[in-house]
């Protein structure tokens, strides 16, 4: 081989080797990223897919946890048919609806006009006032239903002793004389009570959440357009009913959404209030409550996944049916 020939090759043996070098270093350069990202998705894999998969596969055997994965039995549909022929699972279905249309629907009756009252108030008070709305929204749960828990005590309870002091006044004695008659007032221990009590708490510490959502949307409507219905001869009321309510949809979208999610999902409240019981009768079993019974107490943990994906399905049914009905003015399209 001449010396020409052998140059060449040599030349072109080092330009390969600058272009695997290159290209090794554009591949490096591209699975940066994915590198930084590698802990994030592992954990995420861990704690997320994994459960969320195995949920799926444990719904479709019996198991007791105690005794380990060997112990593991394919059964197919049958937590689900067990789940939906149990009596108790529709009896906390009932309470959770009630609980979930009476304090959800509420929470929405009284954000919407007071955001619209906040946005007419100077920066200042409105500032104010909405962070104090919103405090019971960053409370712990499980603290405000303890104190709320004390709050209906029948004899010590600051309710019953308000109650009673009313009762007792010489102003307002003639419209609360029907109090003394019904003391103490069992707010946690008579099934008829049970619900209402637990409504209230949810109601106190979610409204807030909504009434900043509503105030930021009302913000967001230009002032020439609430300016030009008010020259145009229309008043508060019509303004808000004709301008601002439709203008804010995609807000009331969201947060109708929320609630429904939320409140479907109810546990926190009803398990503190009633001491994990159910109360009087079960009539403060919500459907996780229930959830959590076959699961970590009876120990049916393929039930127990069947009827969280029962309760999915739930979810995803109302939260449709809340998507249709809102349609695309909802999403803010036209």
């Amino acid at each position: 081989m001449s010396q020409a020939m052998k140059d060449t090759v040599l030349s072109n043996q080092e330009e390969l080797s600058e272009k695997k070098g290159f290209l090794s270093w554009l591949n490096m350069k591209a699975l940066t990223p994915y590198g930084f990202l590698l802990p994030f998705l592992i954990i995420f894999s861990v704690f997320g897919v994994f459960p969320l998969l195995f949920s799926v596969y444990l719904s479709f055997h019996a198991w007791n946890p105690v005794e380990g994965l060997a112990a593991m039995n394919f059964v197919g549909l049958e937590n689900y048919s067990i789940a939906l022929t149990d009596p108790w699972l529709w009896r906390s279905l009932k309470n959770t609806f009630w609980l979930a249309i009476t304090s959800g629907v509420a929470q929405h009756l009284v954000a919407i006009p007071v955001a619209y009252i906040l946005v007419s108030l100077g920066d200042r008070l409105r500032h104010w006032l909405t962070s104090a709305y919103f405090l019971p929204y960053i409370t712990s749960t499980v603290a405000a239903s303890l104190i709320f828990f004390n709050m209906y005590s029948p004899n010590s309870g600051v309710i019953n002793q308000a109650l009673m002091g009313l009762a007792d006044s010489t102003l307002l004695g003639w419209a609360f004389a029907w109090v003394n008659d019904y003391q103490p007032i069992r707010w946690l221990d008579d099934a008829s009570f049970i619900k209402p009590s637990i409504a209230i708490v949810v109601f106190w510490k979610y409204t807030g959440f909504n009434i900043v959502l509503y105030t930021t949307g009302l913000m967001t409507i230009p002032k020439d357009i609430l300016e030009a219905a008010r020259m145009d001869g229309a008043n508060a009321l019509h303004r808000f009913w004709h301008v601002s309510l439709p203008m804010i949809r995609p807000f009331v979208f969201f947060a109708v959404t929320m609630t429904i999610i939320g409140n479907l999902q109810l546990f926190e409240e009803p398990f503190v209030l009633t001491k994990g019981l159910g109360g009087t009768g079960q009539a403060g079993l919500t459907i996780s409550m229930y959830l959590y019974k076959v699961g970590w107490e009876w120990l049916e943990m393929g039930t127990a996944s069947a009827i969280s994906w029962l309760l999915f399905a739930l979810i995803a049914f109302f939260t449709t049916l809340q998507f249709i009905f809102f349609g695309k003015k909802g999403l803010g399209e036209q």
